[in-house]
């Protein structure tokens, strides 16, 4: 069995996590604000952190597929989760067991 880079899969734990709320303010907090106080600047600016973060999580899902080492599924699982609103989360399921599993089995 391969051993699993833990410190790579924690990051990208983190950053999926970090992503999937940027898109809970972008959407329950950002938008309302535009749309029912007339504050179209809290959408770029949330807008804007959400979007440098949804390409840090596709880079390192990309990357983790050596790095890590992310098999293809998990990996494609990844980039097409980060696309799909709120995916990230249950993307980070099969992560976080893959690092449990790891710590037990170095135990």
């Amino acid at each position: 069995m391969t051993s699993i880079n833990r410190p790579y899969l924690r990051w990208l734990i983190v950053i999926g996590l970090v992503e999937g709320f940027s898109t809970l303010a972008l959407f329950f907090v950002a938008m309302p604000m535009k749309y029912w106080y007339g504050m179209p600047n809290a959408v770029t600016i949330v807008g804007s952190i959400h979007g440098v973060l949804f390409i840090v999580l596709v880079m390192l899902f990309w990357i983790g597929r050596e790095a890590a080492p992310l098999s293809a599924r998990l990996m494609w699982l990844g980039l097409i989760g980060a696309v799909i609103p709120f995916m990230p989360f249950f993307v980070d399921i099969p992560l976080y067991r893959m690092l449990r599993a790891d710590e037990r089995a170095a135990a």
